[in-house]
């Protein structure tokens, strides 16, 4: 009996949050993992021994599929990395005066939102400010 290559293992919707995607991720690769071990161990046990499984390919396809998980590990490892740095970013904002790239509008930031689609300083005045390119925090 042959096994077929191991698929990558995919990201899920866009949609979720990175904290969301990271655990998802990762709980997903793990789970993929040991299935992949079982079938291993079930092949092994059940094969042919007039034509034993090629340990070449058996070694590549778990060489192959622990990349892949530490691949996963490190996605994980980044991205908490990068919601502490957009956290430390926007605490550090607060109490500061944000302009808009354009100029139009300009105020005290009073705190910060941070979702899916990026930050956005909320002023004291009640409005908002997209925090991107173009705008100025002094």
């Amino acid at each position: 009996m042959t096994v077929p290559p191991v698929a990558t293992v995919s990201a899920p919707a866009a949609a979720s949050t990175a904290a969301s995607i990271a655990s998802t991720t990762a709980a997903s690769a793990t789970l993929n993992y040991n299935q992949f071990l079982q079938l291993l161990m079930t092949e092994m046990k059940n094969q042919d021994p007039t034509q034993p499984m090629d340990p070449v390919a058996q070694l590549s396809q778990l060489a192959s599929f622990s990349a892949v998980e530490q691949q996963v590990q490190t996605n994980t490892t980044l991205i908490s990395l990068l919601n502490t740095n957009t956290l430390s970013q926007a605490e550090s904002a607060v109490g500061h005066t944000v302009t808009s790239a354009d100029g139009s509008l300009s105020g005290t930031i009073s705190s910060v939102t941070i979702n899916s689609s990026g930050a956005t300083a909320n002023l004291t005045n009640g409005q908002t400010v997209a925090l991107g390119s173009g705008i100025t925090i002094s």
